[in-house]
C-alpha cells in the first residue's frame, strides 16, 4: 500500500499562489546537477473534463457561465491559465477526462469540431481520455479527429486542411467487435526525469446508452475497473509505479458548486464512486468527467486514490502536485487544487482569439439568424415532475412539425404525440432575440425525427420506464397528459394517460414523433424499439427552428402536464 503525504488546497490559499497573478509566475527548477541528483521529480498534472467545444467563454448570465457567482471560462481565458501553470513547472501533463468535442456550440460544431482541436493544439493538450460524447458521429468521425483529413461529405469548411489532434485519445475499454482491437492506444507513458507516469483512458462503459446506435454499432464497451485493473501489471511490468486514469464517469459531489465547494469532498455518491471502489489501489490518480462535478479528494472512500474533477466548460483546471520517489517510483506526497478559470486575471490568449476570431467569421450568417423573440427565459430547469419550459416547446415543436396540415399524406398518418429526451436538451435560450446559434445550442446533435406507429399499452409502457433507469422525465407535448404517483411501486407509477382529452387505449394505435435516438432505444427507454411504419423526416433543430419562426414570439412552456397523485 502506498504512503501518501496529501496536501488539499483551498480556493482560498490559491489566491496567494505566484501562478494566478500575472507576471509573477515562479521560475520553474532547473535541469542542472542537483536536479539530475534529487532523489524525487515534481510533476504536475493539469487536468479538465467535459470541455464540450466551450471555445467562446459561456454565458455568464446562466449557471453553466459561472463558478458560483464568478463568470469564468472560455478557451482564451484558459489557455493563459494552462500556461502560467506550466510555466511554474517544465515537468507538465495537461490532460483531459473526456467530451472535449460533442454537443459543441455552433461555432465549434458546424465545422464537424475542428476548431476545439486545434484549440486544444494551441494549448498543448497532451492526452484525452475518450468520452461518451466523442462518438456523437461515430468512431470513423473520432478518428479522423485524431489523425486529420477533411470531413468526408462537407470538406474542410475553412478553406484550409486538418491535421488533426497533436495529443493523443486515449480509449482502454473500447474495442472493435471485429477485431476486439482499442480503437485507441489504451495508455501512453510519459517519462519525467528518473520517474516514469503511465497515463490510461477510459471512457464511460454505459456510452451505447446515450449516443445513437448507429455510432456504436460496430463497438464493444467494456467495464472500466476490469479494464484498468487488466493494464496495472503490464504498467508495473514496463516500471510504471504511478498510474493515472482519465475516467469518463462521475457521479453526485453531494454539495451545491460554488466558490466555496469547488475543492470539497463532502459526500460524493454515484457511479464513478462505485467504479473507483473497485480500482486496483496501485492507480494513483483518477481525473473524472461525465457529470460535471467539481470534486477533489485526497482518499476516495478509503480506497488511497486521489480523485478529481473539474466541473464542465472550462471553468475549472486542476492543478495536480505529485512528489514521486526515484527510489521507488512512487507518489510520496501531492497537492490539489481546483483553479476557478476567471476572465478577469490574465488577458485572453492571443493565438487563441485569433482562432475563435476566424471560425466566428465563417459562421456568423448562420449563426446570427434571428428566429424569434424570447420575452422571458426559456429554461431546461426542471419542475418537481420533471418538466422544463423549454422541454414544452420543443416537444410541442415536434409534434408541430409531424402534423397537422402541411404534413404530407406520404409520410404517413400525422402525429398525436411527441417525446423529447431530457438529455438532448444542452442549453437554455436567454431573454431577447432568438438566434439560430442559440438554437443549435439547445439541439446541438443533429438528430432526425422519426415518426412511428406504438400501440397505447407500449406507450404506458414507456411512461413506466421514466422512472426505472431512464435518462430523467420525457418531455411531452400540451396533447398528451398524465398522472405521476411520487409513492407507488415501479411499473405502477403512471395512470390517467389523455391523447387530445381522451383515455389511452392500450390496444388502440398511435402515431408518435421522437427523434432516432430515442427511436433506438436511448437512454434506457427499449421499449421505443416496437415502434413500426416510421417515416424519417427533418433534423430535430430544423423543426424547432422552423417551429420558433412560426411562434414569432415563444413563451414558457406551462409545465402542466404532468400531475401529481398520491
Amino acid at each position: 500500500m502506498r504512503t501518501r503525504s496529501l496536501v488539499l488546497l483551498t480556493a482560498a490559499s490559491a489566491l496567494a499562489l505566484p501562478a494566478l497573478i500575472p507576471g509573477a509566475a515562479a521560475a520553474p527548477p532547473g535541469g542542472g546537477p542537483a536536479e539530475k541528483n534529487a532523489r524525487t521529480t515534481e510533476v504536475q498534472i493539469l487536468a479538465l473534463n467535459d470541455f464540450h467545444g466551450q471555445l467562446r467563454p459561456p454565458d455568464s448570465t446562466s449557471s453553466g457561465g459561472r463558478i458560483g457567482a464568478t463568470p469564468a471560462g472560455g478557451a482564451e481565458f484558459l489557455a493563459q491559465y494552462v500556461r502560467d501553470l506550466e510555466a511554474t513547472n517544465p515537468n507538465s501533463l495537461f490532460v483531459s477526462a473526456g467530451d472535449l468535442i460533442g454537443a459543441t456550440p455552433l461555432v465549434s460544431a458546424i465545422f464537424h469540431d475542428e476548431p476545439t482541436i486545434e484549440a486544444m493544439n494551441l494549448m498543448g493538450l497532451d492526452y484525452n481520455g475518450v468520452g461518451n460524447h466523442e462518438f456523437d458521429e461515430g468512431p470513423e468521425e473520432l478518428v479522423r479527429m485524431q489523425e486529420g483529413g477533411c470531413h468526408p461529405v462537407d470538406g474542410c469548411l475553412d478553406g484550409d486542411g486538418f491535421d488533426g489532434a497533436d495529443f493523443p485519445f486515449l480509449a482502454a475499454n473500447v474495442t472493435y467487435k471485429d477485431s476486439g482491437k482499442t480503437i485507441f492506444p489504451p495508455y501512453a507513458i510519459h517519462k519525467f526525469q528518473g520517474v516514469k507516469v503511465g497515463v490510461v483512458g477510459m471512457t464511460l462503459e454505459g456510452t451505447p446508452g446515450i449516443v445513437t446506435a448507429a455510432a456504436t454499432a460496430n463497438l464493444d464497451f467494456h467495464d472500466e475497473a476490469d479494464s484498468v485493473n487488466a493494464l496495472v501489471p503490464e504498467l508495473k511490468k514496463a516500471g510504471v509505479e504511478t498510474i493515472i486514469v482519465l475516467l469518463h464517469e462521475g457521479g453526485s459531489a453531494g454539495v451545491g458548486l460554488n466558490e466555496s465547494t469547488i475543492n470539497s469532498c463532502a459526500n460524493p455518491t454515484g457511479a464513478g464512486v462505485e467504479v473507483i471502489k473497485r480500482f486496483n489501489p496501485e492507480i494513483d490518480l483518477v481525473v473524472t468527467g461525465h457529470t460535471n462535478w467539481a470534486l477533489n479528494c485526497p482518499d476516495l472512500a478509503g480506497t488511497g486514490i486521489m480523485v478529481t474533477g473539474a466541473a464542465s466548460a472550462g471553468r475549472l483546471v486542476t492543478d495536480i502536485d505529485l512528489t514521486i520517489s526515484r527510489a521507488t517510483k512512487e507518489v510520496v506526497a501531492a497537492g490539489i487544487n481546483n483553479v476557478i478559470v476567471k476572465r478577469d486575471v490574465f488577458a485572453p490568449a492571443a493565438d487563441l482569439t485569433a482562432l475563435i476570431a476566424k471560425y466566428g467569421e465563417i459562421a456568423a450568417p448562420i449563426e446570427n439568424r434571428v428566429l424569434g423573440q424570447a420575452p422571458q427565459p426559456l429554461t431546461r430547469t426542471q419542475n418537481s415532475l420533471g418538466e422544463s419550459s423549454l422541454g414544452d416547446i420543443i416537444a410541442d415543436g415536434q409534434l408541430w412539425a409531424t402534423s397537422g396540415a402541411n404534413w404530407p399524406a406520404a409520410n404517413g398518418a400525422p402525429a398525436v404525440i411527441s417525446f423529447m429526451n431530457s438529455g438532448g436538451i444542452r442549453a437554455d435560450i436567454n431573454v431577447g432575440p432568438i438566434t439560430f446559434g442559440e438554437a443549435f445550442s439547445v439541439q446541438p446533435f443533429a438528430n432526425v425525427l422519426v415518426t412511428m406507429d406504438m400501440t397505447g399499452a407500449d406507450i404506458d409502457a414507456v411512461l413506466e420506464l421514466q422512472q426505472n433507469g431512464g435518462n430523467g422525465v420525457l418531455q411531452i407535448p400540451a396533447s398528451l397528459t398524465y398522472d405521476r404517483s411520487l409513492s407507488a411501486a415501479p411499473g405502477d407509477r403512471i395512470s390517467n394517460v389523455r391523447i387530445n382529452g381522451v383515455p389511452l387505449d392500450p390496444a388502440a394505435t398511435y402515431r408518435v414523433t421522437v427523434n432516432n435516438f430515442l427511436a433506438d432505444g436511448g437512454d434506457g427507454f427499449s421499449t421505443f424499439r416496437n415502434g413500426t411504419n416510421r417515416f424519417v423526416g427533418e433534423i430535430d433543430l430544423d423543426a424547432f427552428a422552423r417551429y420558433v419562426e412560426f411562434l414569432g414570439t415563444v413563451n414558457p412552456g406551462p409545465q402542466n402536464r404532468i400531475t401529481a397523485v398520491p
